[in-house]
């Protein structure tokens, strides 16, 4: 065993006097000692229920056979960072967080890992670390938050922003919006549509690095505790067995994890962070894959921001499993790709079914032929772009209109609140991508005001920051390469006609190759926003969008 290193024999005394110092005994450090990163934070609401997460991962874990071994991670919020400065730090975080499992995990040479992460970055980031380590590792969430209720409809934080953007518009008074505050989040949890944690959440299941209902059991059932206990004891398996990351994590498992993506109407932000997870175990998942995947596969799941279901009803028609079992039917799931559970797919989805058609519609029925996610190309977006086209209404899947060009996101909200942005008008937010930001802000303030203000059905947005999974509407961000490398988004005005196609995955301006050239001859980077701290240092490293904003090695 790795820990044997910290343990064992007469010239470690030095490191057992230690930690039986922490309160081991010599019974206790004869086992297997299994890290457990803990993300648990008082100010994340998908985050406070970890510790009680992390507690039963103990007792499985001691059940077992393993010594567990519990430190902390930190994690972002992006609703609460949404909307200022402090939204450069939630995808800059994720290195961060990869970085900081290594380290104390190389550090203390512990031989295997369960990571207890629940929201958006936090996820992908202790992925990145155990594909990099490639030591035997499961995930445990904290699961999602159960929907709110106003007025007998289910709502969640999407449908609160909506609101703020009703009452800028005068549809809605401050105490009615009050009311819809103070309903919109009702426990704790990860948000409870598919926004980007549950969808996550869910993917580590489709990959294979998680136990069956990881990413549905909502965080205030038994159900889930329950979970975590079994997730403890099967890491002791893991070790055991010598199962690591890279058995599991292979082309097949990640492109599983794209198709339930794409069939879920997942978040545009595993756009991101696939590609990532894929970077740290030496493979590359080229963007034109989740075209080819998407273009395919049904859209089974009409989940909000786009539909009227959260993670609860997700949960009750038969979880992740069952969309499996249903995709399976047309040969889109790889069903001998080994899981965590030491099953294949084909035996973990075996007894699924789905309990609730309502929800998970059937291969001959989708709600969309095809899935969520597009990814766009032309003159303006040489690298691509990135859209949830599921989640935008049909009447926007074309458009053309002028560009209204904001350097800095709360400018844009400013002239969206203000009542200054006007029907065919595409809102242009540069200068905010992993550089330029730094840190490629999520934009779900301004997306949530054009919905509620009634203007999704007519304006556009596109930048080369990105958006919550919570967006709705056309919303096209990850525009690669950004402002702040030179892209030709950088060189757009006002009034330029920009072209949006969906359906043939288009992203054009009306400008000649020639016009385009001449104004790249006359452009400057601007100063940069950040000069000092982690964000002056990420906005050195960080690469396109496109790659998934990994560190350049």
């Amino acid at each position: 065993m790795r820990s044997d290193e910290i343990k064992k024999g007469p010239f470690r005394a030095w490191h057992r006097s230690l930690l039986k110092a922490a309160g081991y005994s010599d019974e206790d450090l004869a086992r297997p000692i299994i890290g457990i990163a803990n993300s648990q934070n008082e100010i994340v609401p998908g985050h406070t229920n970890l510790d009680s997460i992390t507690e039963a991962v103990k007792a499985g874990i001691w059940a077992a056979g393993g010594m567990p071994v519990e430190f902390p991670t930190i994690g972002v919020c992006d609703g609460i960072a949404m909307g200022h400065a402090g939204m450069r730090y939630p995808l800059a975080s994720r290195e961060h967080i990869a970085d900081s499992v290594e380290i104390m995990t190389e550090a203390h040479r512990f031989d295997g890992l369960v990571l207890v992460p629940n929201c958006d970055k936090i996820v992908p980031g202790m992925l990145m670390a155990a594909v990099r380590m490639n030591i035997p590792a499961i995930v445990v969430s904290g699961g999602p938050m159960l929907a709110g209720r106003y007025k007998g409809k289910d709502i969640d934080v999407s449908y609160v922003g909506e609101c703020q953007g009703s009452y800028a518009a005068g549809k809605m008074g401050l105490e009615e919006l009050s009311k819809i505050e103070d309903s919109g989040c009702p426990t704790c949890g990860s948000c409870s549509g598919m926004f980007t944690a549950n969808t996550m959440n869910c993917l580590t299941e489709a990959m294979g690095m998680a136990l069956p209902g990881n990413g549905t059991i909502p965080a205030v059932y038994a159900a889930r505790i329950r979970l975590a206990k079994q997730t403890g004891r099967q890491i002791v398996q893991l070790v055991e067995q010598n199962i690591r990351p890279l058995d599991i994590i292979t082309m097949e498992s990640l492109r599983n994890a794209i198709v339930v993506d794409v069939a879920l109407g997942g978040s545009t932000n595993t756009v991101l962070h696939l590609p990532a997870i894929a970077y740290e175990a030496g493979m590359e998942i080229d963007l034109e894959i989740f075209n080819e995947i998407s273009d395919k596969t049904p859209h089974l799941c009409n989940m909000s921001p786009a539909g009227p279901h959260h993670l609860q009803d997700l949960y009750e028609a038969g979880g992740v499993s069952a969309v499996m079992k249903e995709l399976a039917r047309k040969k889109l799931i790889n069903t001998g790709v080994m899981t965590v559970g030491l099953k294949t797919v084909g035996q973990v989805i075996e007894n699924a079914c789905i309990e609730r058609d309502d929800v998970i519609r059937t291969v001959d029925n989708p709600w969309h032929s095809t899935g969520g996610i597009a990814i766009l190309a032309g003159n303006l977006a040489p690298e691509g772009a990135a859209v949830k086209r599921t989640a935008v209404a049909p009447e926007m899947w074309k458009h053309v209109g002028p560009a209204r060009v904001f350097d800095l996101e709360e400018d844009a909200q400013k002239a969206i609140y203000s009542g200054a942005i006007k029907e065919g008008d595409v809102v242009v937010i540069r200068y905010e991508g992993p550089k330029g930001g730094p840190g490629m802000r999520e934009m779900l303030i301004a997306t949530s005001a054009l919905v509620g203000m009634g203007l999704d059905k007519n304006v556009a947005i596109i930048t080369d920051g990105r958006f919550s999974g919570a967006t709705r509407g056309p919303a096209i961000g990850h525009i690669s390469p950004e402002a702040a490398e030179g892209g030709p988004i950088a060189l757009l005005q006002d009034g330029d006609i920009i072209e949006i196609d969906i359906n043939a995955k288009k992203l054009e301006v009306h400008l000649s190759q020639e016009e385009l050239e001449q104004r790249k001859l006359n452009w400057c980077p601007p100063k940069p926003k950040v000069e000092k701290g982690y964000l002056y240092h990420y906005s050195k490293l960080a690469s396109s969008a496109s790659k998934g904003a990994v560190f350049k090695k």
